[in-house]
């Protein structure tokens, strides 16, 4: 299971690079910031909405759908979380 929620911006690439790797059994090491979700790590669409509700489930928040569909990087999903984790 994923470590606790990051409480800051440098704590959450990591946290992710978890996540990724355990809801989708991705390499860690091909998850850099610079990975392209679809591209890089082969996920897909409905891989994109697990992982908006699995980030929605474990943030209590949801990513705005436009901000959702901006998301291209890994480095995306962290900026989109750091934000949305701001208090």
């Amino acid at each position: 299971m994923t470590s606790a929620l990051p409480v800051r911006k440098e704590e959450i690439y990591p946290w992710l690079v978890s996540m990724l790797h355990e809801m989708f059994e991705l390499d860690a090491a091909k998850i850099t910031l610079d990975a392209h979700l679809y591209n890089d790590l082969d996920i897909d669409s409905i891989d994109a909405v697990d992982l908006a509700v699995r980030l929605k489930q474990l943030t209590g928040k949801r990513l705005q759908p436009e901000v959702f569909k901006k998301v291209r990087t890994v480095g995306d999903v962290v900026d989109a979380l750091a934000e949305l984790l701001e208090p």
